[in-house]
């Protein structure tokens, strides 16, 4: 039996799981270990003791002389040289990746870059970019196979100038799912205006399932302040400042499709102003208060005595408010320690805004 099976064989059926263990989660790290080629580096006739043997390691005769078995000078850096190429066999080398391209958890594939999806007879599809939202194994139950794994991957592909698109696919090998995913993603295009082509017009709560949404409008140099998808959306997108709330349920596919949703519902300036019968103005703090006019509606304005002052944010999120939770208190807040520690700190507690005061007056 020993002689009819290879080794390799041999050593699998010790060492592997069962299919039933492998269903349960069994032996993951099992497939990474590989055993060691000790006859790597070695040379019949050289060991610690090396000989020269006339029809192993040398020739028989040498011109007319007839060779002799004889012992041969040791040479002290084989066994090093033999110990470091074996140390060297058990270290794994991990591809590195260019920063760019890891996902959101090392090199796993959510949040990976997979290029843009095939071109499709003359069209191409340049400036755009899928990245993959999910990947993960999902089994179906056949009547004649049993139970069957198939791979389910959700992706997202733009060209970062408001035109993005996301599809879900199913197949039964990786590679498969991964390339009909990004070439469907690029065949349901949809087409999102951008406010300034950084922002979103207007706050909005948008919902699927049991996920809420509430995005609000950010200025210019806010950044993407919001859960790891969303981000990953608006970089397609072309979506640059912007901050997201969910509150709920945070499965994947219903955060892309709210959100989605909410891109899609929004309104321009413009046709808030015709819908309300009201002036849309915006007071920007960070120009001192300069006010600027976004909207005006096409119908005769209202008389002076109608004249409200509505919330634009409050009319934006569907008069719907976002939950603030109250912070925790440390658990050492009432402790004599603490206590005195802020005593100390009392009278230090505003020198860092005044010396921030005395140097900007400084320059004023």
């Amino acid at each position: 039996m020993f002689f009819s099976v290879p080794a390799e064989d041999i050593w699998r059926g010790v060492t592997a799981v069962s299919n039933a263990g492998k269903k349960r989660g069994r032996g993951k790290g099992s497939g990474k270990k590989v055993a060691k080629d000790l006859n790597r580096g070695q040379t019949i006739g050289f060991g610690k003791k090396s000989c020269l043997w006339p029809g192993l390691n040398s020739p028989v005769f040498r011109g007319n002389e007839l060779i002799q078995q004889q012992k041969m000078v040791e040479n002290s850096d084989r066994e090093y040289g033999i110990n470091k190429l074996r140390d060297s066999m058990g270290n794994f080398r991990v591809i590195k990746l260019n920063p760019l391209d890891r996902g959101w958890s090392g090199s796993k594939m959510p949040g990976r870059s997979i290029g843009p999806p095939d071109t499709v007879g003359e069209e191409e599809f340049t400036a755009f970019d899928t990245r993959v939202l999910e990947n993960k194994i999902v089994f179906i139950m056949k009547g004649n196979m049993g139970r069957k794994r198939r791979y389910s991957v959700l992706s997202v592909t733009g060209n970062g100038n408001g035109l993005a698109g996301f599809a879900t696919v199913k197949a039964p090998e990786v590679r498969t799912a991964l390339r009909l995913s990004k070439n469907r993603a690029g065949q349901k295009l949809i087409n999102i205006s951008l406010c300034e082509n950084r922002t979103i017009y207007h706050d909005f709560f948008t919902a699927f399932g049991k996920t809420k949404i509430y995005c609000f409008q950010k200025p210019d140099g806010y950044g993407l302040i919001c859960h790891r998808a969303i981000k990953t959306i608006c970089k397609v997108i072309g979506i640059r400042d912007l901050h997201a709330k969910i509150e709920g349920s945070t499965n994947l596919q219903h955060i892309v499709k709210a959100f989605f949703i909410g891109l899609m519902r929004q309104k321009s300036f413009q046709n808030i102003a015709t819908e309300t019968d009201l002036n849309i103005v915006q007071q920007q703090k960070a120009k001192g208060g300069y006010t600027e006019v976004k909207g005006i509606p096409f119908c005769k304005p209202a008389p002076v005595s109608n004249i409200q002052v509505i919330d634009y944010m409050h009319y934006t999120l569907g008069h719907k408010i976002v939950l603030k939770k109250k912070g925790v208190s440390p658990y050492y807040i009432h402790t004599k320690g603490h206590e005195l520690k802020e005593i100390k700190e009392e009278r230090f507690r505003n020198q860092i805004n005044v010396k921030l005061n005395k140097l900007v007056n400084i320059y004023v």
